[in-house]
């Protein structure tokens, strides 16, 4: 039996599997504020971006996702009382 790596191609199944996993890391890696630029050589990007390019009417682009995200964090860090 064979152990996915980093590095190890993945199939379109196998992505869409772990499509929120994908999400959740962008979502933590946006909180953390990171550099937009070290952002789009991680390993979620990659497939999230991969995702995009085979399914683009399922699933959005990385770069959609992050304004959405950002998008969302801003709202809730304004909603909330004592933040920001």
């Amino acid at each position: 039996m064979t152990q996915t790596t980093f590095t190890t191609a993945l199939t379109i199944e196998e992505l869409e599997a772990n499509h929120e996993i994908y999400c959740k890391a962008l979502r933590i890696l946006i909180r953390e504020d990171t550099p937009i630029e070290r952002i789009q050589r991680s390993v979620c990007w990659r497939r999230l971006d991969t995702l995009h390019r085979s399914l683009p009417q399922r699933y959005s682009s990385p770069q959609r996702l992050v304004l959405q995200i950002r998008g969302s964090l801003g709202r809730l860090q304004h909603a909330t009382p004592g933040r920001g």
